[in-house]
């Protein structure tokens, strides 16, 4: 999640363990330690493009680095505020929860979380929330701007009311967005089902800043599937998938070169792959794209949000990221927007674009 959220998330849980005896202190310090583990950006300067995504919400996520962080805390910080009584077993248990909430609220999103780090390599993503959700930071957010002016101690059991209906509010939102995940992954199913469509795996994760409108990756090996559903459709309105040819054969001998195997790896087999002057364009598909509809009347140019170059001949660091521009952004924003009450004016002819040096691709549908 984004570092408002996770700060906002600390503050709160540093409220619930220390706020009787802190104060607005158990807010500043659960914001701080709630921040921590998103620290491992700092390295980012001294590392090359492929090493950051193996670094970013590794090591510092992992459970073994929760354990030693709250052992090797405790009783400096128990020494801190031995004013307040703290011992260190709660000033360990205040680090470890901190820290192991921010980990779980990232296993939510797509980008997943080494929580098991060095013992596995694999990072757990449940996919039910997109990385900026407004609706489950701002009640957090409120609650605690609100119980931050109630410092009076006769004010204690308002500060309490006030952070549990924080917590209640974004952690029944959480609830909901497991069960709006489950419903409309049935549908995605029975429409598969209904054109008796085989695959290897499929999922399912909102777009932009909401979780109203889901986007779905099918997985068929040598094409990935994407299709979108609004929770206010007909579950029995079919799904107009658009088809994404894998291309494997684009990175036939560039297999075993470490960028290519990073993402491969990090996009977990969800990436497809284009040639191109210089070398070889890889995308994740797991992200979602954005939809641009001016360049031509009734085509519609994807551009996938997570998507980088390969230059096997090119000097300093080979793997270059290719984002999209600002205004693609914006555009697709609005689109999504609209998406999720109607589908007027986002259905159209698909175009892959973004790929450097090349015309955009005509994309098959299966309508």
């Amino acid at each position: 999640m984004d570092s408002i959220t996770q700060a906002t998330l600390g503050a709160a849980v540093g409220e619930a363990l220390l706020g009787k005896k802190l104060g607005n202190r158990a807010v500043a310090w659960g914001l701080l330690f709630g921040t921590l583990p998103d620290l491992d950006v700092i390295f980012s300067p001294f590392l090359d493009n492929a090493r950051q995504l193996e670094f970013h919400r590794g090591a510092s996520h992992s459970l073994l680095l929760m354990v030693i962080a709250s052992l090797a805390l405790a009783k400096p910080l128990a020494k801190l505020w031995i004013k307040e009584k703290i011992s260190p077993t709660r000033a360990g248990w205040f680090v470890f929860l901190v820290w192991s909430t921010h980990v779980l609220i990232d296993c939510f999103t797509v980008y997943g979380t080494s929580v098991l780090w060095p013992f596995s390599d694999t990072r757990l993503a449940f996919n039910n929330l997109f990385i900026i959700d407004p609706l489950y930071t701002l009640p957090l957010l409120v609650a605690l701007v609100w119980l931050c002016f109630c410092r009076a101690k006769k004010l204690q059991k308002k500060r309490t009311r006030l952070l549990a209906w924080g917590l209640g509010i974004s952690s029944g939102y959480v609830a909901l967005t497991f069960g709006l995940k489950f419903l409309i992954s049935s549908t995605f199913d029975a429409d598969l089902a209904r054109r008796a469509v085989t695959y290897e795996r499929r999922m399912e994760a909102p777009t932009a800043f909401n979780t109203l409108l889901w986007r779905s990756v099918v997985d068929r090996g040598d094409e990935l599937w994407v299709g979108y559903r609004s929770v206010f459709e007909s579950p029995s309105a079919p799904v107009r998938w658009t088809i994404y040819p894998r291309r494997a054969e684009s990175l036939a001998g560039l297999e075993k070169e470490r960028e290519v195997a990073t993402i491969k790896w990090f996009s977990r087999g969800w990436w497809i792959a284009r040639p191109h002057a210089e070398g070889v364009w890889i995308a994740d598909m797991r992200f979602g794209e954005t939809r641009t509809y001016e360049d031509k009347p009734g085509m519609v140019d994807s551009r996938i949000m997570f998507s980088w170059s390969f230059l096997p001949g090119g000097e300093g660091d080979r793997l270059r990221p290719e984002r999209p521009n600002v205004r693609n952004a914006k555009e697709s924003l609005k689109r999504i927007a609209r998406r999720i009450f109607t589908r007027e004016g986002w259905e159209a002819n698909p175009r892959l674009a973004g790929v450097p040096g090349t015309l955009p691709e005509f994309l098959p549908v299966a309508e």
